[in-house]
């Protein structure tokens, strides 16, 4: 049984960078499904990286920082008389070049920029591809759990503007179509971008102590919940974010930690 029933239908995937990323299982389970694929890539390096991985599909050179190539990224696929029937948007990006610092001390450019990619973009994209999306077309973009991590820094405001932009974009989109956004808001996961956050590792570890089952969460099940959300058997989805942390957010007080902490 074709439970997602996405085959024959085209999705924009954002964020592939190695097999390990959330953006790379994703489009595994809606290839997997039948389902056609268009990626962007960053750079021409990037570029070849994806090819590897979808030698079948088209990947067009995208960087969000450029308003010009966002722009013309929906041209071409109106010209090519590209329908998606949805696109994941999975682009985060922080400096952390100095090391971790207190967040008062975030610089303004460095805020801008990771606001930029890891939250405008969505915009930015998403207004670029008005006229190549299907009527009842399914946005997902890939968010953070509810924790507060100090290590986490200025991205954890700026996650929070994404999941309120997930919101506004559905109440914008909704007054000509039909198009849904939600996030996916995943808790700690090993993956090569998150190994670049400062302390990441302790956190990560920390997390797979608070998970009711005692165990990581694994990065096929945020996909699986990514495609889920891409397909049409979520259309009663719209303008949220579904938690995805196995039990980690109803346990912040395990009694196990809790001990563990008390008696050092």
């Amino acid at each position: 049984m074709d439970f997602l029933k996405v085959s024959g239908k085209t999705f924009l995937i954002t964020g592939v960078s190695n097999r390990k990323s959330v953006a790379f299982f994703s489009a595994k389970v809606l290839s997997d499904s039948g389902a056609k694929l268009i990626f962007t890539a960053q750079s021409d390096e990037h570029f070849a990286r994806i090819e590897k991985l979808f030698p079948e599909s088209e990947i067009f050179i995208l960087d969000v920082e450029n308003k010009d190539q966002i722009e013309s990224l929906g041209i071409k696929l109106k010209e090519k008389d590209v329908q998606l029937q949805g696109m994941l948007h999975s682009i985060a990006f922080a400096n952390f070049s100095e090391g971790p610092k207190p967040f008062h001390e975030t610089k303004l450019e460095d805020f801008q920029q990771a606001t930029n990619i890891s939250s405008f973009s969505l915009v930015s994209l998403s207004n670029a591809l008005k006229d190549v999306f299907s009527q009842d077309a399914s946005v997902v973009t890939i968010s953070i759990s509810d924790t507060r991590a100090t290590s986490y820094g200025y991205m954890g405001p700026i996650k929070a503007m994404l999941d309120a932009t997930v919101a506004y974009l559905s109440k914008s989109f909704s007054q000509f179509s039909e198009v849904r956004f939600n996030a996916v808001c995943s808790g700690p996961l090993k993956t090569s971008a998150s190994a670049g956050i400062p302390g990441y590792v302790n956190n990560y570890l920390f997390a797979e102590k608070l998970t009711l089952r005692k165990k990581a969460l694994k990065t096929t099940e945020v996909a699986d919940t990514v495609a889920f959300l891409l397909s049409g058997r979520s259309s009663g989805i719209n303008a949220t974010g579904i938690l995805v942390d196995a039990g980690m957010s109803c346990n912040h007080f395990d009694q196990d930690v809790v001990n563990t902490v008390a008696s050092n």
